[in-house]
């Protein structure tokens, strides 16, 4: 069979090779700093008309708030979007909204975005529930221009929610990495690929990167001393730590979730096995005790299991521990070989990677019941990770060709791509909802 080089790196990972990035398009880094374009397909069984109209004085501010506000609900495939920028609404303002509810608007959302004296921004808006003919108040938020699409990925998330009563997630932050030539770069960026930064560029592979569940962290794998070896990086002030150095090789980093702790595969002792640290690289415990290859580590949100890849049973297949070790059992048993387990924050679900015919897809699996739900059709996909309010994952593939992170909804409907005109990116994971102080 033959592999495309991120399927390949993926076997490789499972049977403990260490040349897991050789292969693969290059890309200059100064396209990520490029805009992403976000494609959507899909919507959602039920979608929520929202009338949005530009805000005043928009056309002063060095952001498009009102346009980053309408992309985000957009992309959630939750919405549709009714342009109200011909009534020239502002917050202070009653819109008309008998005129609005013979459109079919549920919600209205009318804002300002005001330059102050001192270079920050007074930005306000109030969201009107249409049917009822109520506002739901006037919220202001003061920020400096670089904060600018920020303010407006909150207030999507304060749409979202008040109108699915589920949190938003426009204001949360995605990693990944990137390759160009001889160097490999960890990309942090928005949820929507915007405002890409790079906290870290080196000749060396740089691997599974995780964020700390306070969102200040990032832990991954790094080539640079010619083998791998675990690093945590503080994501703002750019300071690193190497935390399990040991000898042979030290891989797949995983944040329990009181952030004390890494799940990380060692072969120190023979075979990839897994282990616990402390993240600040002390008090090594050994988890599992096998003959076989252990790796691929992830957290149940109580912090009491692990799930994890093993070939104990001649396949890579999924398993779930006790984080104080144990006797692992088996997850998996639909299909010959599933790999990289991601369980969502709420519990409930796991998304991993199946092997189907020559392909590999996302799955997903309800942990209660065992049902599993194919999510995709493509053939290459790799690293799911799932949004902190457990509705969206995230994954990288390849689609027409190009490398790409897609994002989609829990039953395969909602999908948005988020590519770059020349792109090699690879291993996203997104960030948890506290956000981390920005350079």
């Amino acid at each position: 069979m033959t592999q495309s080089p991120s399927r390949r790196a993926a076997a490789l990972r499972i049977l403990g090779g260490v040349a897991l990035l050789a292969g693969g398009a290059l890309w200059p880094w100064q396209a990520a700093q490029a805009q992403f374009r976000v494609e959507i397909a899909g919507v959602g069984a039920t979608q929520i008309p929202i009338a949005i109209g530009a805000f005043r004085d928009e056309a002063r501010v060095p952001q498009p708030v009102s346009r980053i506000i309408k992309a985000d609900l957009e992309r959630s495939g939750l919405f549709r979007i009714l342009d109200a920028s011909a009534d020239r609404l502002d917050d202070s303002s009653r819109p008309p909204l008998p005129d609005w509810r013979g459109k079919g608007a549920d919600a209205l959302l009318a804002g300002s975005a005001t330059p102050l004296v001192d270079g920050r921004f007074d930005v306000r808006y109030q969201l009107w529930d249409v049917l009822k003919g109520q506002g739901s108040g006037i919220v202001s938020m003061v920020v400096p221009a670089a904060d600018l699409r920020q303010a407006a990925h909150r207030i999507a998330d304060d749409i979202y929610q008040r109108l699915t009563g589920d949190m938003g997630v426009f204001s949360t932050r995605i990693a990944y990495v990137s390759k160009a030539g001889a160097r490999h770069t960890l990309v942090v960026a928005d949820a929507d690929g915007e405002g890409a930064q790079a906290p870290l560029t080196i000749s060396q592979p740089i691997i599974s990167p995780a964020w700390s569940p306070d969102g200040q962290r990032l832990a991954y794998v790094s080539f640079e001393g010619g083998k791998p070896v675990v690093v945590v990086q503080d994501v703002s002030t750019g300071r690193r730590r190497v935390v399990a150095g040991f000898k042979g090789s030290n891989s797949a980093p995983a944040w329990s979730p009181d952030g004390r702790q890494l799940a990380v595969t060692l072969s120190r002792d023979g075979g990839s096995q897994l282990y616990l640290i402390g993240a600040d690289g002390q008090g090594l415990q050994r988890v599992t005790q096998s003959a076989s290859i252990d790796t691929e580590a992830a957290w149940s949100p109580d912090g009491r299991t692990l799930y994890f890849v093993s070939d104990r049973g001649g396949a890579p297949q999924i398993y779930t521990v006790p984080a104080s070790g144990g006797q692992p059992r088996r997850v998996t048993f639909q299909g010959s070989y599933n790999i990289s387990p991601a369980i969502s924050p709420d519990g409930r679900y796991m998304a991993y990677i199946s092997q189907v015919d020559a392909g590999y897809r996302l799955h997903l699996m309800e942990l209660a019941t065992g049902k599993v739900t194919p999510l995709t059709d493509t053939r290459d996909d790799e690293s799911p990770s799932f949004a902190p309010n457990s509705k969206l994952i995230i994954y990288a593939t390849r689609a027409q060709g190009r490398d790409v992170l897609m994002t989609t909804s829990l039953d395969g409907r909602i999908k948005a791509r988020l590519a770059t005109t020349q792109a090699d990116v690879r291993e996203p994971v997104w960030g948890p909802h506290v956000q981390p102080p920005r350079r």
